[in-house]
């Protein structure tokens, strides 16, 4: 048969537990739909006892309708000196709507002695009743075992004996937690087949944390021995360095492993990772394994020309197989390859050795010796390709531009704190605008569209998605050079183009001219 593992998200309990994140209950209710798509089997969602929110979440859950994820409410063992029924963390767990609960107990003597500071046979006691009694509620319950590898390697016998406990009192499910995130994965396999070869017959988890790197490879080397349960973070995200990525180990395990572990379709990986992170309000790391937006990308000559005769020269897997997609970056170091496929789809049938492109090469070592860098901004470079082969006459010159800025505000209602003129020639014309805007870029933006647009009607459609700038060498501290880096959209097609100087306004101009060339360029071709 087909081996299966269960994958356990905690995006929502542990996840919000990182630092700067936070979740409304709008985003949490959507957070499961989205996990619930991917096909997850559990979901944990939150503690109804801790908050007001969670309580909201728990009381709207029934307005969802999954399809094959399961929601978890979480809490813990019982408080020591008092019963199961007067615990009010058990109680919010007992009347919550849903099936499946996790609690976490102790089992490292550390943190029994000198943290709850009760005795060993009594948090025995603490997570037998607990356990117990909400089986005794009607629930399913998987037991946390907080700090178990800790406790294995300490003292093996109690650490067992906390999970003997929670078995004989009706636990599901065994969640062996790293909780430290400081094993190294070989400790862990160990500790994984001495549980499995204990418990045979339960379902065994790995409850990993990052903060020796390590998650990922040691839910794998669980998996190894035995485990049938993996749970982490969908995009990493938790206390201090976070929890295993699932992101990660759910195309690890589908692809690497050949284990079955989600009822989705994992090319929706990376469309829905990308989803939860716009609700996390993060950015996915660009070398995020798999979704990250450099986990296909090519830079080196040597590699794209490797992947454009067959990718697996250079890819592990296919992008499309988890929802990415490859990306082949312009840089000096790229190679003819990729200099000739970007100007095949200008000018086709030029040779690689023909002058345009000896003159296009050079052109670009010469341009990012001064500070550019394309492979961010590749149709900066399409409209240097667009001007070098077709020697055409420009779409506009500029003549002359000002910005003008003031403190207070002349006009503080409109929020507008610069004014900016700017004079260009168009088809042999000379026009001339000023704008008012919220700063030099967005007062210059306005005045550059207000002469261009008059001629190029199709410009109105353009507007910016995102500005970024970055100091190239801060040794000359404000008189040093910036990089501008400017997203643009017409609602049909996207683009980047970018700008270099010591004068940030002029390299926003730049960056900004390219931007309007590079959609009066690709307009024209449509046009052809």
């Amino acid at each position: 048969m087909e081996r299966r593992v269960a994958i356990f998200d905690s995006t929502l309990r542990d996840g919000s537990q990182g630092e700067g994140l936070s979740f409304s209950v709008d985003d949490k209710l959507r957070i499961v739909q989205l996990l619930d798509e991917l096909g997850v089997a559990y979901i944990e969602a939150g503690n109804p006892a801790s908050n007001v929110k969670d309580l909201s979440f728990f009381q709207r859950l029934g307005s969802l309708s999954l399809r094959t994820s399961q929601v978890v409410a979480f809490g813990s063992t019982r408080r020591a000196g008092i019963s199961c029924d007067e615990d009010r963390n058990l109680q919010s767990l007992a009347s919550c709507p849903v099936d499946v609960v996790a609690i976490f107990g102790k089992c490292w003597t550390f943190q029994v002695t000198d943290i709850l500071r009760i005795s060993l046979e009594e948090n025995l006691e603490l997570i037998r009743s607990s356990v117990a009694w909400l089986v005794g509620k009607g629930k399913r319950v998987f037991f946390d075992a907080e700090h178990f590898f800790d406790g294995w390697k300490e003292d093996r016998d109690y650490a067992m004996r906390c999970l003997e406990a929670a078995k004989e009192a009706g636990a599901e499910v065994l969640v062996l937690c790293e909780t430290r995130g400081g094993r190294l994965p070989d400790e862990v396999e160990e500790a994984v087949r001495d549980v499995v070869a204990t418990f045979p017959e339960d379902g065994i988890a790995i409850h990993a944390h990052n903060d020796s790197g390590c998650a990922v490879a040691s839910s794998l080397a669980a998996v190894k021995a035995g485990a049938s349960q993996v749970q982490g973070t969908l995009l990493g995200i938790g206390e201090r360095c976070g929890n295993a990525a699932l992101s990660t180990l759910i195309a690890d395990l589908e692809l690497k492993m050949g284990i079955r572990c989600i009822s989705g379709r994992l090319e929706q990986l990376g469309g829905i990772c990308k989803a939860v992170a716009a609700l996390c309000n993060i950015n996915i790391a660009p070398r995020s394994p798999y979704i990250g937006a450099s986990a296909f990308a090519h830079k080196g000559g040597m590699h794209i020309d490797g992947v454009l005769k067959d990718p697996k020269s250079f890819e592990h897997v296919r992008p499309e197989l988890v929802g990415s997609s490859r990306r082949l970056l312009m840089s000096e170091v790229a190679g003819r390859a990729l200099l000739m496929r970007r100007i095949e789809a200008v000018m086709p049938g030029l040779g690689k050795d023909s002058e345009p492109v000896v003159a296009l090469t050079e052109l670009l070592k010469a341009k990012e010796a001064e500070g550019y860098q394309y492979e961010g901004a590749e149709n900066s470079f399409d409209v240097l390709i667009y001007k070098e082969l077709f020697h055409s006459e420009p779409f506009f010159t500029l003549i002359h531009y000002q910005t003008i800025g003031s403190l207070p505000y002349a006009d503080p209602g409109s929020g507008a704190s610069h004014t900016a003129l700017v004079k260009a020639s168009v088809r042999g014309e000379s026009a001339i605008a000023a704008a008012e805007g919220r700063g030099p870029v967005n007062a210059l933006d306005k005045a550059l569209r207000g002469v261009l647009e008059q001629f190029y009607p199709s410009l109105r459609t353009v507007h910016l998605v995102d500005y970024k700038v970055r100091v190239l060498d801060g040794a000359d501290a404000t008189a040093s050079r910036v990089r501008v880096l400017i997203d643009s959209s017409d609602g049909q097609d996207s683009w980047s183009t970018i700008g270099v100087s010591s004068d940030i306004i002029k390299a926003s101009f730049l960056a900004l001219s390219d931007s309007m060339e590079y959609k009066l360029f690709k307009d024209r071709n449509r046009r052809r």
